[in-house]
């Protein structure tokens, strides 16, 4: 890879147009440090990497090098609970309460797996205040979630649920197989597949992580708008985002701490890299290496769309399936069909069976834009160019 300045890895020959976007995204789109893969057939056909992880050190992303991907860490939970269901242990029409009975509290008994998978439930946030040490705890989350009254009636729209989907869906596993989602993810993906994924990352794994750098702050007039009404004070995308401000980002940035990488947090703390995670898409619609972790006949069930329209949280249209982000004009994957999970800042996973892809994004430096980050946009652009 010697012909680009930033990209090292591997590339094979037909898809010379995934590295060009992929060094174009450091000198003309504002990366810093990243990673991206693709398999194709179950195959790995690309495995890049480039720039820095750390900006103060200066230390360089290396083909070891893992990263904190936020909400595609959603993927990896909603694959945990499509296996449980694809071995009838559980089943999307399931109300909650059944697995999990204290939920019931409030008016929820009436809430399925599948509404609680995609953002209907009316928990985005919690009334009952926890410290932040009660909530890398998990157990008070749990609790507090059970005891919760939703903030809108089951059947009245659906909004983003940005943490508490993670803790949610975890504890439906954990009900439903006695595993927490975390150890079940390794026992039965990451284990079998390979990866270097986790959920609560262990102490050894730490000197790894690469460092997360903020977005810029808003500029203009629109941008500075823009941002109050999704996440100012009292909204809900404030407290969805933060839980009413008990994660932070600044001063100190919780995400690049130990704590919440230990912690499980399966909707926002996944620390993987770019290869593990297209190769776990790619093996939910085919095999790698002689595994696959999602049966053939459940993929059409993960990707039906439950949800399409205005969200509560993120005030812009959003689309889902059984806990999966499916393609849209505000979260572009490749084209229709298409299931993943983005990530705050850029971050991106998915797999699209009718091209036979799995792609995984990881990067430090957060952007975003309302369409798309214009760095996964191109990737997405170059990789169907190449097929």
């Amino acid at each position: 890879m010697t012909k680009y300045a930033h990209v090292q890895g591997f590339v094979e020959p037909g898809f010379g147009k995934v590295a060009e976007a992929f060094e174009a995204n450091f000198s003309e789109r504002g990366e810093l440090g990243a990673g991206f893969a693709l398999y194709a057939d179950g195959r790995k056909v690309v495995d890049i990497w480039g720039g820095v992880a750390d900006r103060k050190s200066g230390e360089p992303w290396t083909d070891r090098t893992l990263q904190l991907v936020f909400s595609s860490t959603k993927g990896a939970s909603a694959l945990c609970v499509a296996q449980l269901v694809g071995e009838g242990r559980l089943s999307y029409d399931d109300k909650v309460a059944q697995h999990w009975p204290e939920f019931a509290a409030h008016g929820k008994e009436g809430v399925t797996v599948g509404e609680l998978l995609s953002h209907q439930a009316g928990l985005i946030a919690l009334d009952t205040k926890l410290s932040f040490d009660e909530v890398m705890a998990v157990e008070p989350v749990i609790a507090a979630l059970a005891a919760q009254q939703p903030l809108w009636e089951l059947g009245d729209g659906h909004g983003y649920h940005a943490l508490t989907y993670g803790w949610l869906a975890g504890e439906l596993v954990r009900r439903v197989d006695g595993r927490t989602i975390g150890r079940y993810f390794a026992d039965e993906v990451a284990g079998p597949l390979g990866l270097d994924f986790w959920i609560g990352l262990p102490e050894s794994e730490e000197p790894r992580v690469s460092k997360l750098a903020l977005q810029p702050p808003p500029e203009t007039p629109e941008e500075i708008a823009a941002a109050a009404a999704l996440l100012g004070p009292g909204t809900n995308g404030y407290r969805a985002l933060t839980l009413d401000g008990t994660i932070r980002m600044a001063p100190e940035n919780h995400f690049n701490g130990r704590a919440l990488h230990a912690t499980e947090m399966p909707g926002a703390n996944g620390i993987t890299n770019a290869g593990s995670l297209a190769r776990m898409y790619a093996a939910t619609i085919g095999e790698v290496d002689g595994v696959r972790v999602l049966p053939a006949e459940m993929v059409d069930a993960v990707r039906a769309e439950r949800v399409f329209g205005p969200d509560r949280t993120l005030i812009r249209p959003t689309r889902f399936g059984a806990g999966f982000w499916l393609h849209e004009e505000g979260t572009p994957m490749i084209q229709d069909g298409s299931f993943g999970h983005p990530g705050a800042g850029g971050s991106l996973g998915y797999a699209n069976p009718e091209l036979g892809i799995g792609y995984g994004y990881v990067m430090n430096q957060m952007l975003g834009g309302l369409t798309g980050d214009p760095r996964t946009v191109a990737l997405n652009d170059a990789v169907l160019a190449s097929l």
